[in-house]
């Protein structure tokens, strides 16, 4: 079954901003925060980043004490070509919607050993400068702007 070009990045912080990054398995000094396609066509953004990062960190999202915040950012870009074996033919673009979530930072974090190794936390610059992605670390670098979250 292919991917599905579509998926959710989540910036895990604390409340004063420090980021939580962990390190792909399958490409060491690939840093990133949580990221994942959808389930399913149908699946609710919500969903895939709520489910997303309980899978790779542990973390629940009760959307209360930790609760996801819907940047109602998207973000186009080119899957890089190491990856698209994983798309239907032809596809070469993901769409990919950005959240965030703080958390405390004494938070258990627990990864996923299939996708990632190890995990930091780090300031907001450092984070930044350490993701591999440019999507992700342009969102880094737009936390401050969207915490504390507005209300709705």
């Amino acid at each position: 079954m292919h991917k599905i070009p579509e998926s959710v990045l989540v910036v895990i912080h604390t409340s004063d901003l420090e980021v939580l990054l962990i390190e792909r398995a399958d490409r060491p000094g690939f840093w990133q925060s949580v990221t994942g396609s959808l389930d399913r066509p149908d699946e609710p953004l919500i969903e895939t980043a709520t489910r997303e990062l309980f899978e790779e960190t542990g973390i629940v999202a009760d959307g209360e004490r930790i609760r996801l915040i819907d940047w109602h950012l998207s973000n186009i870009y080119e899957i890089y070509q190491t990856w698209r074996h994983r798309y239907a033919p032809g596809v070469t673009h993901n769409t990919e919607h950005v959240f965030s979530v703080c958390v405390p930072r004494d938070i258990p974090v627990i990864l996923s050993p299939r996708e990632h190794t190890q995990y930091a936390w780090l300031p907001l610059l450092e984070a930044a400068d350490r993701c591999f992605s440019s999507s992700n670390a342009e969102a880094v670098l737009q936390l401050p702007r969207h915490y504390p979250p507005k209300a709705d």
